[in-house]
């Protein structure tokens, strides 16, 4: 991460400004800490890494998973892409391109304030969605793509990947989805892909996604829920389990969507995967109406 991105991070506490103090290799941070003008925590930086998270908040079946893809990060996207059409019928390019539309990224257009266009994916894992999401983009668009995740492994994995492919723009951090260190409407695009179901409080990951999401941005969520519409055989559902071990009630969270989400549209894109999009109003025109 440069140094200039600091000012589109906050304090995951209190979202206050952070400063940066440390070692830094050619504008890039390298080693050191952020440091919370309003409240004074301190969030540490490992390897440009920055760590905007508590330790103590991340708990239950958020730390379960985090484990898994610590262990195994090299594994995952291989297994993600023998595994699908074994247990779906379907290929992973297919399952992807399931909801790539619905982020409305050829939509995209410069802002009117020549400010980059910012695009914020939570678990960003590997980074398998960046060529989908390059390919996608209007060509000359000033854009920032912002990867976010919990785990380190998956993380490295990511940045190996920009490292080989050449992905530009791509801004990295380690964060809690239930504590976005993002400033209020800030993304032109909020998207988080096979998490959701796993998080401790999935309701307050929502609401946190709708608040760095600025208004009538697509937001999309896609994890684990299996086709309710279909018949289902016994060795598809104990697959099913199997990949969701980490809840009893793997579904689209339709119900824990925030007051204001408007435009709601959940979608069955595989047999095992759903796909949730919505939308924020403008909190003015909702101040006029009331």
């Amino acid at each position: 991460m440069n140094v200039q991105d600091l000012h589109q991070i906050v304090c995951s506490d209190c979202r206050g400004r952070l400063a940066w103090k440390g070692q830094q290799s050619q504008g890039h941070l390298s080693e050191g800490a952020l440091t919370c003008e309003r409240c004074n925590m301190r969030w540490p930086v490992t390897d440009g890494l920055p760590r905007l998270y508590r330790e103590g908040q991340v708990r239950g079946t958020d730390r379960l998973m985090r484990v898994i893809y610590d262990g195994l990060p090299s594994l995952h996207d291989p297994m993600t892409f023998l595994l699908t059409p074994v247990l779906q019928a379907t290929t992973e390019a297919r399952l992807r391109e399931g909801y790539l539309h619905r982020l409305e990224l050829r939509a995209l257009r410069p802002r009117p304030d020549g400010q980059p266009l910012r695009l914020l994916e939570i678990g960003i894992g590997s980074g398998a969605n960046l060529p989908l999401i390059e390919r996608e983009l209007p060509p000359g668009l000033d854009i920032e793509l912002w990867g976010m995740d919990l785990s380190q492994g998956m993380l490295a994995e990511c940045r190996k990947r920009i490292s080989k492919k050449g992905h530009r723009g791509v801004r990295l951090l380690m964060g809690d989805a239930h504590t976005l260190p993002f400033a209020d409407h800030s993304f032109d695009r909020v998207f988080e892909i096979g998490g959701v179901g796993g998080y401790h409080n999935p309701r307050r990951a929502l609401e946190e996604m709708a608040r760095v999401a600025r208004p009538d941005t697509p937001i999309v969520v896609v994890d684990e829920q299996l086709d309710p519409t279909r018949p289902h055989s016994l060795a598809t559902r104990a697959a099913f389990r199997l990949l969701t071990f980490y809840t009893r009630d793997a579904h689209c969270p339709r119900e824990l969507l925030p007051p204001e989400a408007t435009g709601v549209l959940a979608e069955q894109i595989t047999r095992f995967y759903y796909c949730l999009t919505f939308r924020t109003r403008d909190e003015r025109s909702l101040t006029a109406v009331g």
